[in-house]
């Protein structure tokens, strides 16, 4: 086949307002999208019922349908991403290779390694940023070194993001000005330099070893009503007050600037959300060790009871304490846990049940529909006291006060665990008040041995 360029999409699964794909487009050569179930990922799910792989496979099918019409195809392949390439470069004359970039560690070597063997074989491979809004080295201090607090980073990124005004891209009718840096990329302008081809195969679900699930995704329509009342909305567990909408910002289903011009008219609280993001793929690139260890590293030196037996309790959600066996059993049933419950439960794990923070952080990944690496780590050290922003070891939630500040009425609780209030509802596996005693000697002596040595 002559020259082509081939659109590598991972996080990224749109058409519109992609940053990689409006670059390959804008090029000289007709583009391939390109699409990989990667088995590094894949084989070390253990549930072979995974939401997030079915949600991937029918956004493919969707994305295949809107370049059918256009034309064109998707070459969809399942294999070890080194291979699958091999393979590519067998098949087609490749000139050049695009992608948006990924900040996890795994994907950094992987493409560290494809990029050799495309030199390898004389194509070039060129990456860009839309994953975040600002990548690691874009929001530093004024002596060049990151922060590791959210307030001051929050506040330099929104300098930032006002500093560079460009006239606006839509035309009549919008506001007059908006920041460069949230400007749309305007894919569609150059659709018609997809490669003309058949329809490419996708690979079944059953062919990769998965099953569908019942579990339903959330739609990544988010009402005007809703941002501009996130911030009164957002701590109560029983309403709909949330986005829902990580999922979606996770495989990038949307664009994170379409949300960020938003919610920069419609609510500061919820831009704070998406800077949180950003905040913590920074803290990763540029503290790597916070994958395995402690942000702050003198909190490795706590010793965990991790008892099994209430590990398994907590995962299954009947600990005896009604807002965390919620939270739980959501999370199991929906792939999905309220924003402040999440703090909540891992709080619960990691101070009342002097469990590894690492454990929960791992549960987490297994079971959201929305896990990130960078975001579910950030969360789960700052609930265990070892991370950015961290909550003082001594600040421990109380499970009874925050249900009666944010489900009064049970609305959540009742939900999800029907059986509270009747004589099936376990009694707490730990004395609320014994619990902490015990979670700041721990702590105390963990920090002491730290400071001896």
């Amino acid at each position: 086949m002559s020259d082509v360029c081939f659109f590598w999409f991972r996080r990224d699964l749109r058409l519109h307002d992609n940053a990689g794909l409006y670059h390959a487009l804008k090029g000289e050569r007709p583009v391939v999208p390109l699409f990989i179930f990667d088995r590094e990922i894949l084989d070390e799910l253990e549930d072979k019922k995974d939401a997030r792989v079915e949600f991937i496979h029918d956004t493919l099918r969707e994305m295949r349908q809107e370049l059918r019409g256009l034309g064109s195809s998707m070459v969809i392949r399942y294999g070890h991403p080194l291979e699958v390439w091999k393979t590519l470069l067998e098949e087609y004359d490749i000139g050049a290779v695009y992608a948006n970039r990924d900040y996890e560690p795994y994907a950094i070597q992987r493409d560290e390694k494809v990029q050799k063997l495309l030199k390898e074989k004389g194509a070039a491979f060129h990456t860009f940023k839309d994953h975040v809004v600002f990548e690691k080295d874009e929001v530093l201090k004024d002596d060049g070194e990151p922060y590791v607090v959210f307030t001051p980073y929050s506040r330099k990124w929104k300098e930032k993001l006002d500093s560079r005004p460009a006239r606006a891209a839509n035309g009549p009718g919008e506001e007059e000005t908006i920041s460069y840096y949230l400007k749309p990329y305007s894919t569609e302008d150059y659709f018609g330099n997809f490669l003309n081809m058949e329809e490419q195969p996708l690979p079944g679900l059953e062919e990769m070893g998965f099953e569908r699930t019942d579990i339903g995704i959330p739609p990544k329509a988010v009402s005007r009503g809703l941002i501009r009342n996130y911030d009164k909305t957002r701590n109560f567990p029983a309403q709909d007050g949330t986005s829902r909408l990580g999922i979606h910002f996770r495989f990038g289903t949307i664009s994170i600037r379409e949300k960020a011009r938003r919610a920069r008219q419609l609510n500061a609280t919820f831009l704070n959300e998406l800077i949180w993001r950003d905040f913590y793929a920074m803290i990763l690139a540029h503290f790597p060790h916070v994958v395995g260890r402690a942000f702050r590293e003198k909190y490795d030196y706590i010793e965990w009871r991790n008892d099994e037996s209430e590990f398994q309790k907590w995962c299954e959600g009947k600990t005896g304490y009604p807002i965390v066996d919620a939270g739980m059993r959501q999370l199991n049933q929906a792939g999905y846990m309220h924003n402040r419950v999440r703090m909540i439960t891992a709080s619960f794990l990691a101070k009342h049940l002097l469990i590894d923070w690492r454990w929960g952080e791992a549960y987490f990944a297994k079971k959201l529909l929305d896990y990130e690496l960078a975001s579910n780590n950030g969360g789960w050290q700052w609930a265990a006291g070892s991370g950015t922003d961290a909550a003082p070891y001594f600040r421990i939630f109380n499970p009874y006060s925050q249900q009666e500040k944010f489900d009064k009425d049970l609305k959540y609780v009742k939900k999800w665990v029907p059986e509270y209030g009747t004589s099936d509802y376990p009694d707490p596996i730990v004395d609320h008040k014994e619990a902490r005693e015990r979670c700041l000697e721990t702590y105390k002596a963990g920090l002491s041995r730290a400071e001896e040595g």
